[in-house]
């Protein structure tokens, strides 16, 4: 069994190192049915995670499982069509083992992609939010555990965990930002959570991505999210029914458009 440790993330890493010409300093993470992305990227490589050494396999609707290199304006790309989560019973170590293996590569910007549920009551489904901070509701932390000095510190501070500079660009694309809350799932939050996140100042609800920007975070990497608002969250609107269709069918209708804002983002750097 997997211990998704520094020697493992070495092998994966080794089983890639012949498809890769040019080291990226960009990856980009794709969330629920936002893998569409990829059709932006020329000179594709592919390649299935399945036959990658220790990658966890997601489980999850909307993620492929593949690993995508290319360019994209230009720019060496490495794109993880798809994530695992940690409602899917992996550890938190698996979760954030992708993301191990592209600081070892040698990427210095991670882009990540979400759905998410609006709690702030401004915000509306289909809208890209750039995310500036997060609350951390799963219970668990990914670099809990022995200490590992060639991956990060072991007290990485989190004040510009989202980079600044990114923020600033999109913003000036017309973008609003928020904080989001991630909670463990799978089942969507309780209206009486959503409520609760919001009065601590979270304007967005979803199940991952914050394990990835813990550990992209510590390993100096910078981050942009961008998250897209599938649905109102629980209690939001009263009486609504929220299902995991619902967040699938809205995403896809966002694809393109998220698709163009990270080309330009990435002309931008």
């Amino acid at each position: 069994m997997s211990e998704y440790n520094y020697e493992e993330a070495q092998e994966s890493l080794n089983y890639l190192a012949p498809y890769i010409n040019e080291v990226p300093e960009i990856a980009i993470v794709s969330g629920s049915g936002l893998g569409d992305i990829a059709d932006s990227i020329a000179n594709k490589i592919i390649i299935d995670v399945k036959n990658v050494p220790n990658w966890p396999i997601s489980t999850a609707p909307g993620h492929s499982g593949k690993i995508i290199l290319g360019q994209i304006s230009g720019e060496n790309i490495i794109m993880l069509q798809g994530r695992v989560h940690y409602y899917e019973g992996y550890s938190m170590k698996a979760v954030t083992f992708p993301t191990r293996v592209l600081g070892m590569m040698g990427v210095k910007i991670l882009i990540a992609t979400n759905a998410s549920g609006a709690i702030n009551k401004s915000f509306k489904p289909g809208e890209i939010i750039a995310v500036r901070d997060h609350i951390n509701f799963m219970g668990a932390n990914p670099l809990m555990g022995a200490d590992e000095p060639r991956w990060n510190s072991r007290f990485p501070d989190m004040s510009n965990a989202y980079y600044p500079g990114f923020i600033e660009i999109l913003e000036n694309f017309g973008l609003r930002t928020g904080v989001y809350a991630a909670f463990m799932g799978p089942s969507f939050e309780t209206p009486a959570e959503v409520k609760m996140a919001g009065i601590l100042g979270a304007d967005l609800a979803g199940m991952s991505t914050i394990p990835e920007v813990l550990a992209a975070n510590a390993m100096d990497m910078k981050i942009c999210v961008l998250s897209c608002v599938a649905n109102m969250a629980a209690g939001i609107e009263h009486d609504k029914i929220l299902t995991e269709a619902e967040v699938l069918t809205q995403m896809k209708k966002s694809a393109s458009k998220l698709a163009d804002i990270i080309i330009r983002l990435i002309e931008k750097l």
